[in-house]
């Protein structure tokens, strides 16, 4: 790829942080911000700051570097799990991932791309006419996904696998009505909450929304279940969608 795929920033920075937390803590959000394209070929430096360390929860800021820039900003925080009451959202039913094809399905160019960087991965869209959107909803995509695995069984491990996998394919959600344009797109910022146990190696839905589009920025919503129809995760991202700028071949470089 052109730019380091996102994801592999936010997986190995929360992997940074996880190294300095007492382990009877358990992640519960993140929220990041990509503030420079890495490039894959050069390594990427992870300084994490010990923010606060109290009883019940923890915070880390991560910064990853490259060439001595920052590329990539988070924080995390930690949380020792208590008692207290639940409720969810229940999960959208759609074909399960064994009744799906095993192409991508509708963009041939980025199945192969899928294909040869990410092996390790497979993923699953639900064909548009078996997306039941609301009539409130400007767009919706959902996705099955998982790690052809197996992966060690710590759960953090789990973690910081879905924050790798957490940014692929939802920026795509908001490019859907405006199929057929020209579109530059980027994440920009990135937050993730984990909020029930869940294995990355198992199949995972990602049910993907974009509530809003304007002024070359998209912002995009995704919530993640697993098989049993538990919410697992929830994320928000903002990322750029505007109309390429075309480039002027004669204007001198920026400095």
């Amino acid at each position: 790829m052109q730019r380091t795929f996102g994801g592999l920033v936010a997986g190995q920075a929360m992997v940074a942080a996880v190294d300095t937390v007492d382990p009877a803590y358990a992640v519960h959000s993140l929220h990041g911000y990509f503030l420079r394209p890495g490039r894959p070929r050069l390594p990427i430096v992870f300084h994490v700051d010990e923010v606060r360390d109290g009883r019940s929860f923890c915070i880390r800021r991560v910064t990853g570097f490259q060439e001595g820039r920052a590329i990539f900003t988070m924080s995390a925080s930690f949380h020792i799990a208590q008692a207290g009451p639940e409720h969810q959202d229940e999960m959208p039913r759609v074909p399960g991932p064994e009744e799906l094809d095993l192409s991508w399905g509708r963009d041939e160019d980025f199945a192969s791309v899928l294909a040869v960087e990410w092996p390790d991965w497979q993923l699953r869209l639900v064909p548009p006419a078996l997306t039941v959107s609301t009539t409130d909803q400007a767009t919706r995509q959902q996705v099955w996904f998982r790690n052809i695995g197996p992966l060690p069984d710590d759960p953090l491990f789990h973690v910081c696998a879905l924050t790798y996998m957490s940014d692929m394919t939802l920026l795509s959600a908001a490019f859907i009505p405006h199929h057929g344009q020209p579109i530059e797109g980027a994440s920009l910022d990135h937050a993730l909450w984990f909020l029930r146990p869940f294995r990355a190696d198992e199949w995972l839905l990602y049910d993907q929304s974009s509530p809003s589009a304007g002024a070359g920025r998209a912002l995009t919503q995704g919530r993640i279940y697993d098989q049993s129809g538990a919410m697992v995760a929830s994320v928000t991202q903002e990322g750029l969608m505007r109309t390429p700028i075309p480039v002027d071949e004669t204007a001198p470089p920026p400095r």
